[in-house]
């Protein structure tokens, strides 16, 4: 499948996501439908729906079982990493960032992610995923689901230059609050390591994040691929109190664009064995 043709990286993404929420409404050991009753049931081809379960598979959320089927993984173990005041700093990664527009699109919620925004699957949301280069090499791939209403107007342009926060901030008075963020590691797939450059099945970091605003209202959904051979995060935890630093406000922090929380908003980071970010 050509990662390029316009359309194919949301039919990866919604196949993704249906599987998803298959698995998410059983049990660990559960079966769930087999390749082709899924060509069937979510009218995609069978080299799609294959990939979608290859990456899950590979994630630790399916298990395949030769002559009986695919099950849904045993539940993964969970450990969080939180500082005492249950605010991080989050920390920068160096290099020139910048972003090539992938797919940009409105359509509706769907089920897991209205789920994740809490809103009506047949809402709108702005889909947006894009390339994110450090230095000119591609590092990562970013998949946004936005709140239409939030957004009108919301350009390419916008996106690239990474000043969604600041969008939401002077041109609708919506402030970023809190973002809760999970990170694990994962593989990509063949479409994934065409983009990011490497070989398939490479190593990669899965982040997924809820940013909410100051009422408590989900504002966008997110969920990146980031190379692990050329990735790595690090954890700064507080063990007393200290003299208050002023942040510095250049650079890109792990997972979220740069101009984000631009405004000293806080950050609520977690490292967790589940891929389930606030839901």
């Amino acid at each position: 499948m050509d990662a390029d043709v316009p359309g194919t990286v949301l039919k990866r993404e919604r196949t993704r996501d249906a599987v998803l929420e298959l698995i998410e409404s059983r049990s660990p050991g559960d079966g769930i439908p087999s390749e082709r009753a899924l060509c069937a049931l979510l009218g995609v081809s069978r080299p799609t729906v294959r990939a979608a379960v290859d990456e899950l598979v590979a994630a630790g959320l399916l298990v395949r079982e030769h002559g009986r089927g695919m099950f849904v993984a045993p539940a993964k173990i969970t450990q969080e990493l939180v500082a005492g005041d249950r605010a991080l700093s989050v920390p920068q990664a160096a290099g020139a960032w910048s972003s090539r527009l992938l797919e940009f699109t409105t359509l509706q919620a769907g089920a897991r992610v209205g789920r994740k925004l809490r809103m009506s699957p047949a809402a709108e949301i702005v889909y947006v995923a894009r390339l994110r280069l450090v230095d000119g090499a591609p590092m990562a791939i970013e998949h946004l689901h936005i709140r239409a209403e939030l957004v009108p107007g919301l350009s390419a342009q916008e996106l690239e230059s990474g000043d969604l926060y600041e969008h939401l901030r002077a041109t609708h008075g919506v402030h970023v609050h809190e973002a809760v963020q999970a990170i694990e590691p994962t593989v990509v797939t063949r479409a994934e390591a065409g983009l990011l450059d490497v070989p398939e099945l490479s190593p990669a970091l899965l982040f997924e994040r809820l940013t909410s605003d100051t009422t408590g209202r989900p504002v966008e959904y997110v969920h990146s691929l980031y190379r692990g051979d050329r990735y790595r995060i690090v954890s700064r935890l507080a063990l007393g109190p200290a003299a208050e630093v002023v942040p510095d406000r250049e650079g890109h922090h792990p997972g979220i664009p740069p101009g984000d929380f631009a405004h000293g908003d806080a950050i609520a980071s977690s490292t967790r064995g589940d891929i389930q970010a606030g839901g």
